[in-house]
């Protein structure tokens, strides 16, 4: 099967056929001469979210890495319904913001966009503007969360929620880190939800 670059392989008969530059310092899964086991985490994963992404490919190359990262849906699921999808979205943002990770920061603005909301003239409520600083202080320096943040999550949601929160922004950052170490290509269907200065 013919592909445009040593970044661009064939993926699975069940995703979009997509053209992309080579730029990623580990290439995609090839669907067709992949093993079993990575085809079947392929196929699952499409069966289970119904897409598969760039970053996704490339993590497949270890079903294990992929399954780890995975989590973020378990503990998305969760936090469900302590903390909504629009604030969930709002902290995802903020921590792949703070990270500078291009794919996770449009992942989010397209979430946002997608519900009807702008994320270029959000107004958050209280809660949203907490998380938001959380998030953003997780990854300016893990070693000094601001105490007023603290006592404020402390204030709304019980130690579980915590635990959750705290676990799930790590896998958050875990993303950002791995999208932005590789250089993952970008998903052409993000583009249009990208920012643009």
């Amino acid at each position: 099967m013919e592909f445009d670059s040593p970044g661009c392989y064939p993926i699975g008969s069940n995703d979009e056929n997509h053209e992309c530059d080579a730029m990623s310092h580990i290439p995609q899964i090839d669907y067709e001469t992949a093993s079993a086991e990575i085809r079947e985490a392929h196929d699952e994963e499409v069966k289970v979210r119904g897409r598969m992404t760039n970053m996704k490919r490339t993590l497949l190359h270890s079903p294990a890495a992929h399954r780890i990262y995975a989590e973020w849906f378990t503990l998305r699921a969760e936090l469900n319904p302590a903390v909504n999808d629009r604030e969930i979205w709002i902290f995802s943002h903020a921590i792949s913001k703070a990270s500078k990770s291009k794919i996770a920061i449009t992942f989010f603005r397209r979430a946002l966009i997608n519900a009807g909301f702008d994320p270029d003239a959000l107004t958050l409520s209280d809660n949203e503007q907490l998380l938001a600083r959380f998030g953003t202080a997780i990854v300016a320096d893990s070693n000094a969360i601001p105490a007023e943040i603290w006592e404020a999550l402390k204030g709304r949601y019980p130690a579980k929620v915590l635990v959750d929160l705290v676990a799930f922004a790590g896998i958050m950052l875990a993303t950002a880190v791995f999208n932005n170490v590789v250089d993952v290509d970008f998903d052409p269907e993000l583009e249009a939800f990208a920012e643009h200065s």
